[in-house]
C-alpha cells in the first residue's frame, strides 16, 4: 500500500472540456477520470500536500491546429468555455496552474514543456510524482518521460487516465512504455486508506 505523504505531489495533466465527450478533441470515456481523480484530490488536499494541474492554453494560431498545418482540431484556445478545467473536477484554490502550448510555433504535450513546472516542484522539495489525466498516449505519457528523465519517481494513476487510441492499443502500448522506463503503475486501491 502507498501512503501519500511528504515530498509527494499530485500532477493532473490537462482534464479540460475540449478533452471530454463533446469537446472539440474528445478522448474517448475522458469524462471518467474526474470521479476517480477527485478522490485522490480529496487526499492530497486532507494531507496539505501540493497540488499541480496542467492545461493546454493555445494561442488561436497554434502550430498543432489543422489549419495551420498540424494534426489536431482547434481545441483548448486560451480563455475559451473549451479551455476551461472539467466543471466536475474538483480543484482545490491553492491548485497551482501550469499552462503549456501557450507558445505558437511549438507543440507542448508535456507538462515540462516551455513552463516552470520543474522549478516550481524542486522549489518545493518534491521527489515523488502522482500523475493522472488526459491522454495516456500523448500528454500524460509526455509528461511521465520527461518527470522520470529528470529524477522524479513517477506514480501513474492507471485508474484516472484514458486514451485518445488513435491506434488501437495505443493507451496500453504508452502505459507499458511508462512502466518500462521506470513509472510504478498503481490505482486507488493501492492508496493507504
Amino acid at each position: 500500500m502507498i501512503t501519500p505523504s511528504t515530498g509527494d505531489a499530485l500532477v493532473i495533466v490537462d482534464v479540460q472540456q475540449d478533452f471530454l465527450p463533446g469537446g472539440a478533441l474528445a478522448v474517448p470515456q475522458g469524462d471518467e477520470v474526474v470521479p476517480v481523480l477527485n478522490r485522490y484530490l480529496e487526499r492530497f488536499t486532507a494531507a496539505g500536500l501540493p497540488i499541480y494541474a496542467t492545461r493546454d492554453w493555445h494561442p488561436p494560431d497554434h502550430c498543432s491546429f489543422q489549419g495551420q498545418g498540424g494534426p489536431w482540431p482547434v481545441h483548448c484556445v486560451a480563455g475559451t468555455p473549451g479551455a476551461r478545467f472539467a466543471d466536475a473536477l474538483l480543484l482545490p484554490p491553492d491548485t497551482i496552474i501550469i499552462s503549456k502550448g501557450t507558445d505558437s510555433r511549438r507543440e507542448a504535450y508535456s507538462g515540462f514543456a516551455g513552463t516552470d513546472l520543474e522549478d516550481r516542484l524542486r522549489q518545493a522539495d518534491i521527489h515523488r510524482l502522482w500523475i493522472g489525466g488526459l491522454a495516456t498516449d500523448y500528454c500524460v505519457k509526455q509528461t511521465v518521460s520527461d518527470a522520470l528523465q529528470r529524477g522524479w519517481d513517477v506514480l501513474l494513476l492507471t485508474d484516472a487516465v484514458r486514451a485518445v487510441d488513435a491506434e488501437a492499443g495505443d493507451g496500453r502500448r504508452a502505459i507499458e512504455a511508462m512502466v518500462r522506463a521506470g513509472a510504478r503503475a498503481v490505482t486507488w486501491k493501492d492508496v493507504e486508506p
